[in-house]
């Protein structure tokens, strides 16, 4: 409890899936959570739910991350409530799935810009802040597809794999400051992006998990938890597939 007590922690995309798992899990932790959202409504509704569950203080937030404005004033509402973000988990993701010759370019660009130019945004939003500090933990949200690719993917592989190589990146610059960049690359986990496949689809993935399970929410948040912890507080620019061993 005492680790994260009082200290701010910024999730995007933090209504659903593996970003309310992680929500959740901080709230628990005595972290003031701030939930970013495309709509104000469900972050709103998704921070009072998490509140009541969890006894702890979340706030929700609505934010285009695309948008380089709309993150800086998301980011400077945030520390104006609960102070300066110390840590930041990237999670907000989009698919546009197709095959690249039937791909829109329009679903090529709104993906990069979801996944990848949106981390970079909220990145720069609250690195300044951190650097003052001289101290902060950077966690993003990829995907074993980053890693491995899938077909009729091409943009959503791009964005992922990207990321891989932007937080590498980022965390040789800011390692001086005591920042430290990760990846958490899930593999399939319960999410609404995985719900609408087919029966068939899901079959033949658990074929290919040796552990034979869909991952949970929470299965990503505990990664997301070390990576924000005292405990890995000598590890950086790492990746670390949580996929039921998938990737092998």
């Amino acid at each position: 409890m005492a680790e994260f007590k009082d200290k701010t922690v910024l999730i995007t995309g933090g209504t659903r899936g593996i970003g309310r798992a992680c929500a959740a899990l901080f709230a628990r932790e005595g972290a003031n959570v701030a939930m970013c959202g495309r709509s104000a409504a469900s972050a709103e509704q998704a921070a009072a739910e998490i509140s009541a569950e969890t006894g702890g203080t979340v706030a929700g937030y609505e934010a285009d991350i695309g948008n380089g404005d709309a993150v800086d004033a998301m980011v400077k509402k945030v520390s104006e409530r609960f102070g300066p973000v110390y840590v930041l988990v990237n999670n907000a993701g989009i698919t546009r799935d197709n095959l690249l010759m039937r791909m829109k370019p329009a679903d090529w660009s709104t993906v990069i810009e979801t996944n990848l130019t949106g981390a970079f945004n909220c990145c720069r939003a609250v690195a300044r802040d951190m650097v003052k500090q001289r101290q902060g933990r950077i966690i993003n949200i990829s995907s074993i597809i980053g890693i491995r690719g899938q077909g009729g993917q091409t943009n959503y592989a791009a964005a992922k794999a990207g990321l891989i190589g932007f937080s590498k990146s980022l965390a040789q610059e800011l390692a001086s400051r005591n920042i430290t960049v990760n990846v958490v690359a899930p593999g399939y986990i319960e999410t609404d992006m995985t719900a609408v496949l087919g029966d068939d689809v899901k079959a033949m993935l658990l074929e290919k998990i040796p552990l034979r399970r869909q991952g949970t929410g929470e299965d990503i948040a505990a990664a997301v938890r070390y990576f924000a912890s005292d405990g890995a507080s000598y590890v950086t620019g790492a990746v670390l597939q949580v996929d039921g061993g998938l990737a092998m």
